[in-house]
């Protein structure tokens, strides 16, 4: 090989290194600052090849405004998420709705904090426990029936469910929906409009 077709190959062969290193896609975010330097170095220590350094600087500055830029754009999209994500579960657990996740057999898996107001229990105590030791014997045959239903192809089902009475309280009587968790095998399960279904009993 001679000289000039030499300088040629090494010329090209600082160009191509310095290419994966500043510009390829997979390289981008793990570039080493002093890789990158080296090979502008090399490039810049001969007159033939200190233009193609200016170029592949101005490359790498072009490239650190756009990685800052998208780094701007990222911690921008990630507060308004958080932003987002707050309202929803803020929604979520003090709407106006009781919402309930159970699974197969009816175990409390997730509820909102309207839930647990309506049943009567610290949030944190409910997860595990059974949904149905909340219901009467007839909300506990009326909410099978709800879930059979929707066990069998309809979308969601509704009818009122009688909750039992804490002690010293009464029974109430709430309006109910019933779909399948999207999430899994169990059951989605909404209530709304508690009202009272009996006198307590005298003393």
């Amino acid at each position: 090989m001679t000289k000039i077709s030499h300088k040629i190959a090494r010329q090209d062969d600082l160009r191509s290194r310095a290419v994966a290193q500043l510009k390829g896609p997979a390289a981008q975010a793990h570039v080493e600052t002093s890789n990158a330097l080296r090979v502008l170095f090399e490039l810049a220590s001969s007159p033939s090849t200190a233009p193609n350094a200016l170029a592949l600087l101005h490359e790498l500055q072009v490239h650190q405004v756009e990685v800052d830029i998208q780094d701007k754009e990222l911690r921008r999209s990630r507060v308004e998420l958080e932003a987002s994500l707050n309202r929803q579960v803020q929604l979520y657990d003090h709407g106006p709705v009781g919402h309930f996740s159970v699974d197969g057999n009816a175990v409390l898996r997730e509820l909102n904090s309207t839930g647990a107001t309506l049943l009567g229990v610290e949030r944190d105590l409910l997860r595990g426990r059974s949904f149905e030791s909340f219901l009467t014997s007839e909300g506990v045959s009326t909410l099978r029936r709800l879930c059979s239903r929707v066990t069998e192809g309809s979308p969601t089902a509704f009818a009122d469910l009688h909750l039992r009475a804490a002690l010293g309280g009464v029974d109430r009587c709430v309006h109910a929906s019933v779909c399948r968790d999207p999430e899994g095998d169990g059951f989605l399960i909404g209530l709304m409009g508690a009202s009272e279904t009996k006198a307590p009993p005298a003393s």
